[in-house]
């Protein structure tokens, strides 16, 4: 009993000690509170007067920097106000002067109207008396010439006309001989050039028709037992063969110049071979023929690729081929015109055209030749009939047809080809005539200028380039014999075809004797 009591004393006096202990903790955490309080009070004061001594110093600044801003803006608007013053101040200047300047005017427009209207008064009062004086002198006209105001109009205008008339004509024919003058340098100056620029050959080549033989006994084995061969031959080849007494030489004649050809290298091709029985000469000439097509398309294609002229029909190719074995004068016919084409595609590329289309209408301009003994007409029209068909340009199919000036000349290339082909044609050795063509020739020269009045003799020189015309002193003097120079001229003009030109010097002598005794 003892015990508890003991127990229960001791548990009352912990719990009264614990409380106690629990008071005086709790004061101990107050007091640690307030004070931590007091602390956290003073520092959020001393933070409170800091900011505010910044908030106070920050709004001074940007009241400083408001001020400094004002100011500058003020600054900014006087020196606008003060621009726009001195504008305004000059603009009054200006108009005061225009004013001024206006008022000078209008005082002279004034002075001026004033000297008008007395010059327009002077005027109509002379016009007046002018009229009057004019009257005056018409009717004493009328009164001296008899003639009424219509007659005496007419034919004054009638003078007038007639002397306009023979001054237009001075003029223009002074112009014309100016223009002529220019234009014919610059002709010279173009055709040189491009003659220059193309520097061919001017060596003529000639396609020859004999075949020689290494023995005499060759024609007998040419002929054949009664002639079989030569029948055979010329059956095969389209060609006539004549042998004759000539040592050493067998003549193949033939219009056709291919079939010539053809005939010419099949014979020489026999005599080397030495086999000749007529199937041996038909296995000859058909290959003979094969390899002639051969080479024919070739020597077209070959000259279309010279001169770049591209895009042509393999018939235009093989039409050109012939040519190679076509001669004019002894000029090859294929190298006459690939000259042609040269140097009419430089002229066009001169004078601003097409060199391309030049230099194609000229290759082609002579295509007629390679059929004209075939088809009825002249080489000009076969050949632009042949170029139409197979789709050539209208300008080339005109440069064939006109190129020798029988039509009139519708494009510019075809006046082109004209020259270039004369050119060519002219060149020293290029083509070559036969002695009885020269012979004739020359004679025509001398036989047309004997047949003037006042001519005693007359002699062509010079390859007939140039004529010697001897004038009797009695029967002509210094002008007449200019006339039969400039008459001779005409005529050769009219009546000849001959490449180039040809110099008339007329030669008139005066001679006096006298003898002393």
């Amino acid at each position: 009993m003892n015990d508890v009591t003991i127990l229960i004393i001791t548990a009352a006096a912990s719990a009264v000690l614990a409380g106690l202990l629990v008071k005086y903790l709790d004061r101990l955490r107050r007091k640690d509170a307030e004070t931590e309080a007091r602390v956290i009070l003073e520092r959020a004061e001393r933070e409170a007067e800091n900011r505010r001594k910044e908030s106070e110093l920050e709004a001074k600044e940007e009241m400083l920097r408001q001020r400094s801003e004002t100011e500058k803006e003020l600054t900014k608007s006087r020196d606008e106000l003060r621009e726009r013053e001195r504008l305004v101040h000059k603009r009054q200047e200006t108009m005061e002067q225009q004013a001024e300047h206006l008022g000078k005017q209008e005082r002279m427009v004034e002075s001026t109207q004033r000297r008008l209207a007395e010059r327009i008064e002077d005027t109509n009062r002379r016009n007046e008396e002018l009229s009057k004086l004019l009257d005056i002198q018409r009717q004493t006209l009328h009164e001296v010439t008899g003639l009424s105001k219509e007659e005496a109009t007419s034919r004054l205008l009638e003078l007038l006309e007639q002397e306009l008339t023979q001054e237009t004509g001075a003029v223009i024919s002074k112009h014309e001989k100016k223009i002529a003058e220019v234009t014919d340098v610059k002709a010279r100056e173009a055709l040189l050039v491009s003659m220059q620029r193309y520097a061919a050959a001017h060596t003529a080549e000639h396609t020859t028709s004999t075949v020689d033989i290494p023995n005499d006994e060759m024609k007998g084995r040419i002929i054949g037992r009664e002639g079989r061969n030569i029948r055979s031959f010329e059956k095969a080849t389209g060609v006539e063969v004549i042998i004759d007494d000539t040592p050493g030489v067998v003549i193949v004649s033939g219009f056709d110049p291919v079939r010539r050809e053809v005939a010419r290298m099949s014979l020489n091709k026999l005599i080397a071979d030495g086999r000749i029985h007529p199937s041996r000469i038909e296995e000859i000439v058909a290959e003979t023929l094969e390899e002639m097509e051969q080479t024919i398309q070739k020597q077209g294609e070959g000259a279309a690729q010279e001169t770049e002229v591209h895009g042509l029909h393999s018939r235009v190719h093989y039409m050109l081929g012939r040519l190679h074995f076509r001669t004019s004068y002894s000029q090859n016919v294929l190298r006459h015109s690939i000259e042609v084409a040269y140097m009419t595609g430089m002229l066009a590329e001169i004078i601003g055209l097409d060199g391309m289309l030049g230099r194609r209408c000229g290759l082609l301009h002579d295509i007629g030749k390679a059929a004209d003994h075939e088809i009825e007409g002249g080489h000009p029209k076969i050949g632009a009939d042949l170029l139409k068909r197979h789709g050539e340009g209208p300008e080339v199919v005109h440069a064939a047809l006109g190129h020798h000036d029988e039509i009139l000349t519708e494009h510019p290339y075809t006046m082109l080809v004209a020259t270039a082909d004369a050119c060519s044609a002219s060149r020293p050795g290029a083509r070559r005539e036969t002695l009885e063509r020269y012979i004739k020739r020359m004679e025509e020269l001398e036989t047309i200028a004997k047949g003037f009045g006042g001519v005693d003799q007359a002699f062509a020189i010079q390859a007939g380039r140039e004529l010697r015309v001897i004038a009797s002193s009695k029967q002509t003097d210094d002008n007449s014999a200019a006339k039969i120079a400039r008459d001779i001229a005409q005529a050769f003009e009219e009546q000849l075809t001959y490449p180039g030109e040809i110099k008339i010097t007329v030669v008139r002598e005066s001679r006096f004797m006298e003898l002393a005794r």
